[in-house]
């Protein structure tokens, strides 16, 4: 068996910091858009955790089984608003850097739709579950959680 490194044992003081840092951000939007991102970057990202983790938070928050299935395709999914497409497009353009800089689409969409602070923000969060999913999938890191009745 494969020992697992825990960093929160590993790095209390850092993850400690990171963990406040990502909690700050994840509330400077609402709720229900920071959960969309996370799934989806998650998706990209190929982060079975955090999947099964933004997934439970955004179905407890009451988001619906079909916008959560249908992340994995939102450019051909209906049920997402502008606001939610341009911050799911800006999401994967940042997400897939190492593929081209090909974000100058996105960044029209999320001008039309966000405010410069609001920008910073969701980039801001994008960067953290970034970085979240790399812990997670670095050190094969998994949270179980529970099962919730529909």
């Amino acid at each position: 068996m494969t020992k697992v490194t825990e960093p929160f044992a590993a790095a209390p003081q850092l993850m400690k910091q990171w963990m406040a840092v990502s909690l700050a951000v994840q509330d400077s939007l609402e709720k229900s858009l920071t959960e969309l991102v996370k799934i989806r970057a998650s998706i990209v990202n190929g982060c079975a955790n955090c999947i099964n983790m933004h997934t439970a938070e955004a179905r407890a928050g009451g988001e619906s089984e079909q916008r959560i299935y249908l992340l994995s395709a939102w450019r051909e999914a209906p049920c997402y608003t502008p606001r939610e497409r341009a911050a799911l497009a800006w999401t994967d353009a940042l997400t897939r850097l190492s593929q081209g800089h090909t974000q100058g689409e996105a960044k029209a969409a999320l001008e039309a739709e966000f405010t410069p602070e609001e920008q910073v923000k969701l980039t801001l969060m994008i960067n953290i579950i970034n970085g979240w999913n790399r812990i997670a999938v670095g050190f094969d890191l998994w949270l179980e959680q529970p099962a919730r009745a529909a």
